[in-house]
């Protein structure tokens, strides 16, 4: 088990595999082990490295309440304390945003354009016109009130694994929650696991309010990025999300992907396919850059172009 110091905060990380560098990013109160399926697939082609943010799986309390360019910065720092995704180390990094992370990682490749090879967002949150709610500070303050009111009272010991199975089972298309009991009651027995989802869960729309000021001052890198969309649920609302998905993509420059059938917890119910446009998403990478080689000795210019 390994533990990396990042902004004061403990952070348990899991690398596994080598190759080219792939960090892989779970939602709101999602843990590392969440992508278990996915990463027998990946490691055999490269370096993954799985981290739990703070007040996620067993890392530390969170110290600050979260922020887009936060959690950017955050990503660059595991990469950091391991020591990859350096110059003349294992080069930049495929980043791996599953709901809200996908907010991490688009902003991590625009603060970070020069340490991104590809990005792949996993049914990601989308908020097209969110703004920053008022009194963050009252809010960060209520949040943490409510955590240890509910702590006080045993809630997470009572009710934590059991919410966290309930949750995984309405975000799949099938089957229930494949994580270890023993991890589960690890992490969502404790007033941190609850704490960590209650602070992310206040400052979502700030979060996503940032990430949208951030697309006006900086530009998205010219690098492979695919929108991966689930598709469970043959609803209009469904419909519509999955419409919210695709005009992602086309916002961002990336290819977009309905993966069919698949709930919102789409590492688990189709990992093959997460896994496969990880894999493919570096090798768009390889391919863009031998295009701009060519254009620029043939004397054409820039041969990159958004993914289709």
């Amino acid at each position: 088990m390994t533990f990396v110091r990042v902004g004061g905060v403990p952070h348990h990380v899991v690398v596994e595999g080598s190759g080219p560098v792939c960090v892989l990013s779970a939602g709101l109160a999602m843990s590392w082990f969440d992508w278990d399926p996915v990463v027998p697939l990946l490691a055999p082609h490269r370096t993954v490295v799985r981290f739990d943010r703070p007040g996620h799986g067993l890392s530390g309390p969170a110290a600050v309440p979260p922020s887009a360019a936060g959690e950017a910065h955050r990503i660059a720092g595991v990469l950091d304390a391991l020591g990859l995704d350096g110059p003349g180390q294992d080069g930049p990094a495929t980043v791996v945003g599953h709901s809200i992370a996908g907010f991490h990682a688009e902003t991590f490749a625009r603060l970070h354009p020069a340490r991104t090879a590809a990005v792949v967002l996993v049914d990601s949150s989308v908020e097209e016109h969110a703004r920053v709610p008022a009194a963050p500070a009252l809010r960060t303050a209520a949040a943490r009130t409510l955590g240890t009111a509910l702590a006080a009272a045993g809630m997470p010991a009572a009710l934590g694994p059991l919410t966290r199975r309930a949750m995984v089972r309405l975000s799949r298309t099938g089957g229930g929650d494949p994580a270890p009991a023993d991890l589960v009651r690890r992490c969502y027995a404790t007033s941190r696991v609850l704490q960590g989802a209650l602070l992310e869960n206040t400052h979502y729309r700030a979060v996503a309010a940032e990430l949208l000021a951030l697309r006006e001052r900086h530009a998205m890198p010219d690098v492979p990025v695919t929108v991966l969309a689930a598709t469970a649920g043959a609803t209009a609302r469904g419909a519509r999300w999955v419409e919210r998905q695709r005009a992602l993509a086309r916002r961002l420059g990336g290819r977009f992907e309905a993966v069919e059938p698949a709930g919102h917890l789409m590492m688990l119910d189709r990992p093959e396919a997460v896994a496969r446009t990880i894999l493919d998403s570096y090798g768009s990478r390889v391919g863009r850059a031998g295009r701009a080689v060519r254009a620029t000795r043939d004397g054409s210019g820039s041969a990159s172009q958004p993914l289709a």
